[in-house]
């Protein structure tokens, strides 16, 4: 029978005793117990890809241009941006306040690299809807940038999704842009497009 996370977990705790109480005689680990714990080090492991995410750390102003009708001027506003490391730099964590179509506008994201899965992703929640977003992308060393692909229901037809196409280009140590594009009718389009300057 395999071992559970829930029995790997306990069985460590069981090793480590309680706080303050001296280090009891640690049992032998089997074989399949000692491979458990392994994986979940190399799951939980700071590698070079989350280092490499360390560059969003800190305060950015923010120029957000969206194109909400290709006949129609842009809409552009200003807004800021905070991202700090979390869980001993595993993920990074972004705090966005701004407006948008004439309101106040808060959002919270992560990014991050799935050392299982092999592939960087992005997280999203916001004060202008109910959902979440979430993608997977790849890193191109040659142009120094993030792509993301995803999906999201469509607000106008909530039973159709919509594909989404998310571009992070590292411009230089302060400066970097995120460019979303969605795909409607076979058409992929860029709709919003926001300028990070570091502060």
């Amino acid at each position: 029978m395999k071992t559970t996370f829930f029995a790997a977990v306990t069985f460590a705790f069981a090793i480590a005793g309680p706080a303050g109480a001296e280090e009891p005689a640690q049992p032998k680990m089997s074989k399949e117990q000692q491979e458990m714990m392994a994986a979940y080090e190399r799951m939980g492991a700071v590698r070079a890809e989350q280092h490499q995410l360390e560059y969003f750390v800190g305060d950015w102003s923010t120029k957000s241009t969206m194109w909400m009708d290709p006949k129609a001027p842009p809409q552009v506003s200003e807004g800021k941006s905070h991202s700090e490391a979390i869980f001993g730099g595993r993920y990074i964590e972004t705090k966005f306040e701004g407006n948008m179509m004439g309101e106040s506008f808060s959002g919270r994201g992560t990014m991050g690299y799935d050392n299982l899965g092999g592939r960087f992703f992005i997280t999203w929640i916001d004060s202008m809807s109910t959902g979440f977003w979430l993608s997977y992308g790849s890193y191109d060393k040659a142009s120094n940038s993030y792509t993301y692909r995803g999906s999201m229901p469509d607000p106008m037809a909530p039973k159709t999704n919509v594909a989404v196409r998310v571009v992070v280009r590292i411009i230089d140590p302060s400066h970097y842009t995120f460019e979303w594009n969605e795909t409607h009718k076979g058409k992929e389009a860029k709709t919003m497009q926001i300028e990070y300057t570091k502060l």
